[in-house]
């Protein structure tokens, strides 16, 4: 289907070369449609390989996230596959129009009109102009609608909803949430372990996503805690680990005899991790006590040790990987924190009292150089922490962070040091001091709300007294 007579007659030799450019750019971008027309399948992602002239005339932009081929001139990029879905019937049309050319091509030939072929592609240039604005529109908004998830989840997908970039079908939230492309895992956890009806289903589907067919519990349970974090409240764990442990058996049938049996021995498992790999933990656990912790989970009966031997040496060999978050996860970090301010903190190698701004919440204590500041110097996880008022000569309105549990040992906690790196703190307990004697009781009582406990415990306590109840 050319757009130009095979032979031109008016036209100097330049113009019929450029013409020529121009009729094999034209196929180039109209295979590329075509391509992209071809791979639109719901709920997959299709690569789609683009000839360099298509990508040279498209906004930069689309091709952030791409793909590149280390073999040019093809460069294989990757749709997101809701995008695609949307413009499907836009391209369709332009797809159509483009065709459509043929008859207009013919009429070419018998008039030999230069003007007009110009006239023709000049039309079908505007084509691919205005499918390309199309995309860099839709592109903006998923940015804006990302950022809007990472600070406020509900209003994040409330956003892409209301610009028609996701649809408000729960399947499709679901898809969009386990991609996570520019998603933060931590407000992906937040948002899925809600307790309303809406995010229940979208949390059921979402699991649906992770295909645990043919995998060990270690397996799956790497696959899914890879797919967002844990919240810290224990409701919300419960939820999105009974989800895990119902589509688990669902995907695995006669693995185990009741999804109780799974839900158990999956705290078991990530209980073990923490046991194994956290440097504070000095006593590390055998096989052994592994075993005599998992006795009677399965209707009453014991695991094979075979599995939970399989199971013990995957975890001691190799720790869960946990997601690491873009920029953006501090946007959604210090989004309307519970509390923050200025304080001193006493720390350093001569033991000097610094002034530095904290922020408390999702039961961490971030603290600041500068309240302008992106990153925090250090973060303090509050598990398992209490805090008290303490006497100090020189600062008489103190409180200190410590672990009644483990006096002596290090408070796992991370800070920056003098050459960027972040390193594991070495503080056995944190002194603070603040202006005022009811400002320290106002942080005092603060950080002892967002005081957790590790809920892991309490959760499979419950739940294999429910086992012993059926038995």
């Amino acid at each position: 289907m050319d757009l130009c007579p095979a032979e031109s007659t008016g036209l100097s030799g330049a113009e019929e070369a450029e013409i020529e450019k121009i009729r094999k750019h034209k196929q180039e971008l109209l295979d590329d449609i075509k391509a992209a027309l071809a791979c639109l399948s719901p709920g997959y992602m299709q690569p789609v390989v683009l000839s360099p002239p298509a990508i040279i005339s498209c906004p930069s932009g689309i091709f952030e996230k791409g793909l590149v081929s280390a073999v040019f001139p093809s460069i294989a990029f990757i749709f997101p596959i809701f995008l695609l879905q949307k413009l499907k019937e836009e391209i369709a049309e332009v797809f159509a129009e483009i065709e459509c050319f043929q008859h207009a091509e013919e009429t070419q030939v018998a008039e030999s009109n230069p003007g007009e072929q110009i006239r023709q592609i000049s039309h079908y240039s505007w084509i691919v102009r205005h499918l390309s604005f199309k995309l860099s529109q839709r592109d903006k908004i998923l940015s804006v609608g990302r950022k809007k998830f990472n600070m406020d989840p509900e209003k994040g997908i409330q956003y892409l909803i209301e610009h028609q970039v996701l649809s408000s079908d729960l399947q499709e939230i679901a898809r969009f949430l386990h991609k996570g492309e520019g998603l933060n895992k931590t407000a992906i956890g937040d948002y899925l372990g809600g307790r309303d009806p809406t995010n229940i289903q979208i949390l059921q589907a979402f699991v649906a996503c992770h295909q645990f067919a043919n995998l060990n519990l270690v397996q799956a349970l790497r696959q899914f805690l890879w797919s967002f974090r844990l919240p810290g409240e224990a409701q919300k764990i419960d939820r999105m680990m009974e989800a895990f442990a119902n589509w688990y058996c669902k995907c695995n049938p006669g693995m185990f005899q009741s999804t109780d049996t799974c839900y158990v021995l999956s705290f078991s498992i990530i209980m073990l991790n923490t046991s194994l790999h956290n440097p504070n933990v000095k006593d590390k656990p055998h096989f052994e006590r592994f075993v005599s912790i998992n006795r009677g989970i399965d209707n009453g009966g014991d695991l094979p040790e075979e599995l939970l031997k399989n199971l013990f040496e995957s975890i001691k060999n190799e720790p869960f990987s946990i997601p690491e978050d873009d920029g953006n996860d501090l946007t959604h970090t210090f989004f309307n924190p519970n509390r923050e301010g200025w304080l001193l903190k006493l720390g350093g190698r001569v033991k000097t009292w610094k002034r530095r701004w904290f922020i408390l919440t999702d039961n961490c204590l971030y603290y600041f150089e500068y309240t302008t500041d992106k990153e925090p110097l250090g973060i303090i996880p509050l598990e398992n922490l209490s805090v008290q008022k303490v006497n100090d000569p020189k600062k008489p309105n103190c409180f200190e962070l410590f672990n009644p549990n483990c006096k002596g040992q290090k408070i796992k906690a991370c800070k920056t040091d003098g050459d960027g790196k972040v390193v594991e703190g070495k503080h056995q307990s944190y002194k603070i001091s603040a202006a005022t004697p009811a400002e320290r009781d106002e942080w005092i009582e603060a950080i002892r709300t967002s005081i957790t406990q590790d809920p892991f415990y309490d959760l499979v306590s419950a739940r294999k007294k429910k086992i012993a109840s059926k038995n």
